[in-house]
């Protein structure tokens, strides 16, 4: 049986600031040693919530109300402010959506990157400095030390993103979380880079989330994913499973909906209103239910 690296169970989270609206519906998934796991869904599923809630960066006025979310069977949300901070600077790391703003435009790249190795890894300047080089290396950089030199704007928007995967995976995380890493970038950069993240995770045996609204993306990095409509759980499995034999309506009417490179000149297919209607029906029914407000 493979061993789960994170479990989270019940998870349910409101927005104070709109009267305590639910955004989180009783999530339960998991994520095992080594798997690429996907949180899909359109803009306002919930995907990029479940990442924050992870890394204990939830916006202002967002409240979880019950659940746990465990990494190697410690609960994330039982620990202190101190002792979660230490273990998730040190275990999961994030590859966030903009590189540009992720970065910080006045610090050279090679001081960005030695940063967290001499912080969490207590490496010396030196030995940091060859760390990093090496980190730019393995993402395929070309002249890492000019690049270590260089500002953030120096950069292209494709190797602004290689230095951002360079520092996720410095520290040898057990769990790296990608939020949406290529939507900034062109069609040809964003399958360089999807690549790069599958090699760097195989390489490392790390563990990935990887949050995006495209299921193309999903089908091309991911071993297991989760459909989330309005911060609930639609459906989850094998990326197969998921893309070949959907069994919820909403999976299968995505599904229709997304343009296929094999059938060229095929009309896209909008999710029937009928369909999107049933699933706020089972929403709303749930939330009367009371299951989402703990």
């Amino acid at each position: 049986m493979t061993e789960q690296l994170l479990s989270i169970v019940h998870l349910s989270a409101v927005s104070a600031r709109d009267g305590n609206a639910p955004v989180l519906r009783d999530v339960s998934l998991s994520v095992a040693r080594g798997e690429v796991h996907g949180l899909v869904g359109e803009s306002g599923a919930g995907k990029s919530t479940i990442a924050k809630a992870i890394l204990g960066i939830l916006p202002g006025g967002i409240r979880i109300t019950q659940g746990t979310i465990k990494l190697g069977g410690r609960d994330l949300l039982a620990l202190g402010a101190h002792a979660r901070r230490r273990l998730l600077g040190a275990e999961v790391s994030l590859i966030p959506q903009d590189p540009l703003t992720a970065l910080n435009p006045a610090r050279r790249i090679g001081a960005q990157l030695t940063d967290g190795l001499r912080l969490w890894r207590g490496l010396s300047a030196r030995d940091a400095q060859t760390r990093a080089l090496a980190l730019l290396d393995d993402v395929q950089m070309r002249e890492p030390a000019r690049v270590m030199r260089a500002y953030p704007h120096e950069l292209s928007g494709g190797m602004r993103q290689r230095v951002l995967i360079a520092a996720a995976f410095a520290l040898d995380p057990k769990l790296v979380i990608a939020d949406e890493p290529t939507t900034a970038l062109d069609t040809t950069v964003q399958k360089q880079i999807l690549r790069l993240i599958r090699a760097m995770q195989e390489r490392h045996g790390t563990s990935v989330i990887f949050v995006t609204h495209n299921l193309g993306v999903v089908a091309q990095i991911c071993d297991r994913a989760t459909l989330l409509y309005m911060g609930k759980v639609m459906e989850q499995g094998t990326t197969r499973d998921l893309i070949e034999v959907p069994h919820h309506p909403y999976t299968q009417a995505v599904m229709a909906a997304c343009p296929r490179y094999d059938r060229p000149g095929q009309e896209l297919e909008p999710i029937p209103d009928a369909v999107l209607a049933t699933c706020r029906a089972e929403v709303m029914a749930f939330d009367r239910a009371g299951v989402s407000h703990g």
